[in-house]
C-alpha cells in the first residue's frame, strides 16, 4: 500500500476513481471494492488515474492514463501533479486538453483550472466554433459547418476562457491532411470571446511558397466586426494594373471607416475612403477617391458619394443622396461595366417627408430638390434631365363604407434647365376607387380628375405664359379566377384560366402637345404596362384613351412539388379612338405573348413576343433557355430580337439581334469553366466576352478570367479579374468578382458554398 495523505476532498475525489485504480485501494490478496463515485457538481475537480499518491493539502500525484475535468475543461496526460490549494496541474510527458469545441495537445503543461490560464509547450491544436451570428437557416436547411482553425506552435499561453497566445504558430482552416495554405506568424493572440484573431510578424504560404507578408494581420474567428487590414485586391485591364489594401477601423459599435489606397500603374495613386455611421435617429455613409494627379490627363481626379437619413419623430424623417465625379470619362476610366452603365446621370438629391395617420386613411408630405451630373460626352438638350427646385408633393387617401376609397395626388415643382424651357407645374389629381375581391375574382373601378397647371418663363422669343389641362380619367380592371385538376406530361396538375379586362377611358386634348416635357418619356408596351391607365412617364402627356385591354393567362402547377410547369399568356389591347399624343394619329395596337415554366428540376424555359398590328411586323421577342442540374452547373441561351432599341450604353437607337451564351460547368474534378458570348448580329461584333475558370479544393478556392464589352458604340474595355479565396480568412483579389459573374451567367452560384 501507498502511504497516502489526502484532504477530505482528495478522499472523495479517490472514492471517483477507485475503479480505475485497484492497485491503490484495494489490498493484494483481495478483489477491488467498487466505490460508487458521488455526483460531479459545477466546480467540482475530479482526478481518475491508475496509480495515485498525494499529501494533504498540498499535492495530488497521479500517473498513468491520468484523466482531469472540471466543469468543461479535460486534461489527458502520462502523469500530473494536482496542487490543490492553487488549483494548479502540470503535466506531461504528453497532454491533451478540450476546453469545449477546442483541443491542444503538446509535451508539457502548467495550468489553473480556476482561472483557465497556463502555459503547454509544443502545442497541436483544433478549435472548433459555430458561428454564433450567422443567419439561422431556413426550415429543413442544414445548419452551417463550423469553422476549424487547427495548426502547431512552440509555446501556447492560455488566457482565460476562450483565449489563447501561441508562439511560431502555424494555422490553417484546411482540413487534417490537407496542407495548402498556412498563416506563419512569431505570435498569434486567439480571443474567440471577441471574435478576432491577430497574427504579428505573418507570412501567408501557399503551397511553401510566401504569397503576403504584413506586421501584423486581423483575421476573423467569427462574422464580429474588427479593426485591422483587409483582404489586398488587384485587378488589370484598359484601367490599368492597380493593387490596393483596404484598412477596416472599428471606431466604435456605431462608427467604422474604411481606408483603401489604391497604386495605378497607368493612372497613379489613389487613396479612397468610406465612413459609416448609425445611430437610433438617424444613418448615413460618406466615400470618395481622390486621385491628386492623373498621369495620363494631369489632371485631378476624384469622386464623392454621401448618403444620409434621419427620422425626427412624429412622421417627420429627412433624407440626403449626393454624387459627384471630377469629370464625364471617370467611371469609364476607374469603373466596371455595372458602374458605366449605371451612372449617367448622378443624383443630388435632399428630401423632407412628414407622413399623416387618421382614422381609415393617411397620407404624405414631401418636399424634395434635385438635379443630376450628366456624364454624358458631347450630350444634347434631350440628355440631360430637369432640376427639379423645388419639388412639393402631397398623397393621401381614406377608405370609406363598402369598400370604397377616396385618394388624391398633388405635385407641384419648379423645373430648371441650361437650354430648355423652363417653369412651374401643379398637378391636382383626386379619384374615387372601388375593390370588391373574392377568392373567384375582383372589380376595381375608378374615376379620378386629372387638373395641371402650367406657368412657364420667357424662352426662345415668347413670353411668359400660363396653360392648364383638364382631364377626366375613368378606369375598370376585372378579373376571374378558375382552375380544376388536370394531367400534363403524366402528372397531377392544377391548371388554371385567368381571364383579365381592362378598360381605360380619357379624352383627347390637342392643347397638351404645345406644354413641354419636363419628366415624361414613353414607356415600353408590355404585360404590366398593359394594366395602367398612360403609356407616359410623369405628367406632361397623358394619353386619350377609349381602349379594352384583354389578357389571359393560364398555369399548369404541379400538385406533387409546386413547380408551374408551364405559363402561357396573351394579351391585346384594342383603341376604340385614335390618340393625338402619339407621334402618329393611330395608336399600335400590339398583341403580346407570353411562355415559360420550369418544363423539369432542371430546364427552365422563358420568353415573350410582341407584334405590332399597325405595322404587320414584329416589334421585339426574346428566348431564353437554361439549364441547371446542380449547383455549379447552368447554362443558358438567349436571342434577343427588336424592331428598334435603345443600343447598349448609348443613346442610339436602331434595330438589334442579339445572342447571348453563358454557362458555369465543371470539366474536370474540382475545376469549372465559366463563360460569356454576346454577340451583335446586325454589327457583327460581340458586345461582351467573358471567358475563365475556377477551382475548388476545399481549403481554398481560384477564380481567373477574363472579360472585354462595349461602353459605347466605338470604344471597348478590358478587364482580367484574380481571386484567391481561402477558407475561413477571406478572398486575395478582385472585391467585384461574384456580382460580375451573377450578372454574366444566369444562375451562377459560388462554388466553395
Amino acid at each position: 500500500m501507498h502511504r497516502q495523505k489526502l484532504t477530505p476532498l482528495a478522499l472523495a475525489l479517490a472514492a471517483a476513481f477507485a475503479l480505475n485504480a485497484p492497485a491503490a485501494f484495494a489490498d493484494d490478496d483481495e478483489p477491488p471494492i467498487a466505490v460508487p463515485a458521488p455526483p460531479k457538481e459545477p466546480g467540482q475537480t475530479v482526478v481518475h488515474a491508475d496509480d495515485l499518491d498525494g499529501e494533504m493539502n498540498v499535492i495530488l500525484h497521479a500517473k498513468g492514463n491520468v484523466v482531469v475535468t472540471r466543469d468543461d475543461q479535460k486534461v489527458e496526460s502520462d502523469w500530473l501533479d494536482y496542487y490543490q490549494n492553487k488549483s494548479r496541474v502540470k503535466a506531461g510527458d504528453r497532454f491533451r486538453m478540450t476546453r469545449g469545441g477546442d483541443v491542444i495537445t503538446g509535451t508539457t503543461l502548467d495550468y489553473n483550472v480556476d482561472t483557465y490560464s497556463g502555459t503547454g509547450m509544443d502545442p497541436v491544436f483544433s478549435m472548433a466554433r459555430q458561428n454564433q451570428t450567422a443567419a439561422k437557416p431556413a426550415p429543413g436547411a442544414q445548419p452551417a459547418k463550423p469553422v476549424t482553425l487547427r495548426g502547431d506552435g512552440s509555446q501556447v499561453d492560455f488566457q482565460g476562457q476562450n483565449q489563447y497566445r501561441v508562439y511560431g504558430s502555424r494555422m490553417t482552416t484546411c482540413d487534417p491532411g490537407d496542407e495548402a495554405w498556412y498563416l506563419k506568424s512569431s505570435r498569434t493572440d486567439l480571443d474567440y470571446n471577441a471574435g478576432v484573431g491577430v497574427a504579428h510578424n505573418a507570412w501567408m504560404q501557399f503551397y511553401g511558397v510566401p504569397i503576403l507578408y504584413s506586421p501584423w494581420l486581423d483575421f476573423p474567428l467569427n462574422s464580429n466586426r474588427k479593426s485591422g487590414f483587409l483582404m489586398p485586391t488587384f485587378k488589370t485591364g484598359s484601367s490599368g494594373t492597380e493593387f490596393s489594401l483596404p484598412y477596416y477601423w472599428n471606431i466604435a459599435p456605431n462608427y467604422d471607416a474604411t481606408i483603401t489606397p489604391h497604386i495605378n500603374v497607368k493612372h497613379g495613386n489613389m487613396l479612397a475612403g468610406e465612413f459609416r455611421y448609425l445611430q437610433p435617429d438617424y444613418s448615413g455613409r460618406i466615400y470618395t477617391e481622390q486621385l491628386p494627379k492623373d498621369k495620363l490627363t494631369d489632371q485631378s481626379r476624384y469622386a464623392w458619394s454621401a448618403i444620409h437619413s434621419q427620422n425626427f419623430g412624429h412622421g417627420l424623417t429627412f433624407g440626403m443622396d449626393f454624387n459627384q465625379v471630377s469629370d464625364n470619362n471617370y467611371f469609364t476610366d476607374f469603373g466596371d461595366q455595372v458602374a458605366i452603365a449605371s451612372n449617367v446621370n448622378l443624383n443630388r438629391e435632399a428630401w423632407l417627408n412628414y407622413a399623416l395617420n387618421w382614422q381609415g386613411g393617411g397620407g404624405n408630405v414631401t418636399l424634395r430638390a434635385q438635379r443630376y451630373q450628366n456624364l454624358t460626352i458631347n450630350p444634347g438638350p434631350g440628355d440631360i434631365p430637369y432640376a427639379k427646385m423645388p419639388q412639393l408633393t402631397f398623397s393621401a387617401n381614406q377608405s370609406l363604407p363598402s369598400g370604397f376609397s377616396a385618394n388624391l395626388i398633388s405635385d407641384l415643382t419648379r423645373f430648371d434647365h441650361p437650354s430648355l424651357q423652363n417653369g412651374e407645374r401643379l398637378v391636382l389629381y383626386p379619384s374615387v376607387s372601388w375593390n370588391f375581391d373574392r377568392s373567384w375574382g375582383f372589380l376595381r373601378p375608378k374615376l379620378g380628375v386629372n387638373y395641371t397647371h402650367y406657368n412657364l418663363d420667357a424662352f426662345q422669343g415668347n413670353p411668359s405664359n400660363v396653360q392648364t389641362r383638364t382631364l377626366p380619367i375613368f378606369s375598370t380592371d376585372a378579373g376571374l379566377y378558375f382552375d380544376r385538376d388536370t394531367q400534363f406530361l403524366g402528372r397531377d396538375h392544377l391548371m388554371t384560366l385567368e381571364p383579365r379586362l381592362f378598360y381605360v377611358n380619357i379624352p383627347n386634348n390637342k392643347d397638351q402637345l404645345s406644354l413641354p416635357q419636363f419628366d415624361t418619356s414613353l414607356n415600353d408596351i408590355n404585360f404590366a404596362q398593359l394594366f395602367t391607365e398612360n403609356r407616359y412617364s410623369g405628367y406632361d402627356r397623358i394619353n386619350g384613351a377609349n381602349q379594352i385591354t384583354t389578357a389571359l393567362t393560364s398555369r399548369f402547377i404541379d400538385q406533387t412539388n409546386g413547380l408551374e410547369r408551364l405559363r402561357l399568356a396573351v394579351g391585346k389591347r384594342f383603341y376604340l379612338k385614335d390618340d393625338v399624343t402619339q407621334s402618329v394619329n393611330q395608336p399600335s395596337s400590339d398583341l403580346l405573348l407570353s411562355a415559360g415554366g420550369d418544363l423539369t428540376r432542371e430546364w427552365r424555359f422563358d420568353s415573350s413576343y410582341q407584334y405590332n398590328q399597325q405595322l404587320g411586323m414584329t416589334e421585339r421577342y426574346n428566348a431564353q433557355l437554361r439549364y441547371n442540374p446542380a449547383a455549379g452547373k447552368v447554362a443558358s441561351v438567349r436571342y434577343r430580337y427588336g424592331r428598334y432599341e435603345q443600343l447598349d450604353n448609348s443613346n442610339n437607337y436602331g434595330p438589334m439581334r442579339q445572342v447571348d451564351v453563358a454557362a458555369q460547368w465543371p470539366i474536370a474534378r474540382r475545376w469549372y469553366a465559366i463563360g460569356r458570348y454576346n454577340y451583335s448580329i446586325i454589327e457583327r461584333k460581340p458586345i461582351e466576352r467573358l471567358a475563365g475558370f475556377e477551382y475548388n479544393d476545399g481549403c481554398w478556392s481560384l477564380r481567373m478570367y477574363s472579360q472585354r464589352y462595349v461602353t459605347d458604340p466605338t470604344t471597348t474595355k478590358n478587364a482580367w479579374f484574380f481571386q484567391l479565396e481561402l477558407k475561413g480568412l477571406g478572398a486575395l483579389g478582385n472585391n467585384g468578382v461574384q456580382d460580375t459573374l451573377r450578372l454574366a451567367v444566369p444562375g451562377y452560384t459560388k462554388i466553395n458554398e
